[in-house]
């Protein structure tokens, strides 16, 4: 009976109830201490980083809108070097006497303005210099007179040129063929032009209906007949240069002949129409 209270005793010291309160088995560790106990994962690297930050890409509307002004704009540079590549073509093909015939042809040009140049001061100095001026004023208006009533085809002329004939057997010459050869002598120093007995002036315009062609209105038949007042060197090459009026006619299976000459009749003759609208700004 001691024996047993002295063991109870024992039992009931608090060295003995700490054992008995201690837990039989450990507790599995946490997510924390599962954390700490995996190694680490790599960095990103700065490739990595960068591809991410490209792809997907994200474009703004004002991207998009520069984007196409860009790519409009490579796109009409693109046109413009091709055009002027195109443009070259001709005269890069054409023989070394073509070549010097063209440049003969700009010389002859530059000359002709730097001469109208020259008699415009020339007149402005005699005008100046003269001591009767209201008489030397009078006789120069005269001649102007006369050299605008000849561009306005209100007057007759007569003087060196050159004489074209078109024959259109075919029927494939049309309008806008004839206006690029008037265009082509003007711009060589025409000073007179008449087609079929038409006067051709600065509102000159060429039509067509079918297989007809009209100039301001008056119906003309092939053979197509240009007489030209202007000097002679000037306007046959004019014609004649590589990829020109003559070469283009022939390509339609026209039959193109220029004469010179040293008396070109050109007397057909335009009513001289008052403007409807443009009036003088001078007071």
């Amino acid at each position: 009976m001691t024996a047993m209270s002295n063991q109870d005793a024992n039992d009931e010291t608090p060295g003995y109830r700490l054992r008995r309160e201690l837990p039989d088995e450990v507790p599995a560790a946490g997510p924390a201490d599962d954390a700490a106990a995996k190694p680490a994962e790599p960095a990103s690297t700065g490739r990595q980083r960068l591809v991410q930050g490209l792809w997907p890409p994200r474009v703004t509307r004002a991207q998009l809108i520069v984007a196409l002004l860009l790519f409009g704009l490579g796109f009409g540079l693109a046109v413009q070097v091709a055009s002027n590549s195109d443009s070259g073509n001709a005269l890069r093909g054409a023989r070394q006497e073509d070549l010097v015939r063209i440049l003969d042809e700009l010389g002859d040009r530059s000359q002709r303005l730097e001469d109208e140049k020259q008699g415009l001061e020339k007149q402005q100095q005699e005008l100046e210099n003269s001591s009767d001026q209201a008489e030397e004023a009078r006789k120069q208006t005269v001649e102007k007179e006369r050299q605008l009533g000849i561009l306005a085809g209100t007057v007759a002329a007569q003087g060196p040129g050159i004489t074209m004939t078109i024959e259109d057997t075919k029927g494939t010459v049309e309008a806008d063929m004839l206006l690029d050869a008037i265009q082509e002598l003007r711009a060589a120093g025409a000073e007179a032009i008449q087609v079929n007995g038409v006067r051709v002036v600065a509102g000159t315009f060429l039509t067509e209906s079918g297989k007809s062609v009209s100039v301001d209105g008056n119906k003309i038949h092939t053979p197509y007949r240009f007489q030209v007042i202007g000097n002679p060197q000037d306007l046959e090459p004019a014609l004649n240069i590589p990829g020109g009026v003559v070469q283009t006619l022939e390509k339609e299976q026209a039959t193109v002949t220029v004469e010179r000459s040293d008396k070109i009749v050109v007397d057909a003759l335009r009513a001289a129409k008052r403007p409807d609208y443009a009036r003088s700004s001078e007071q």
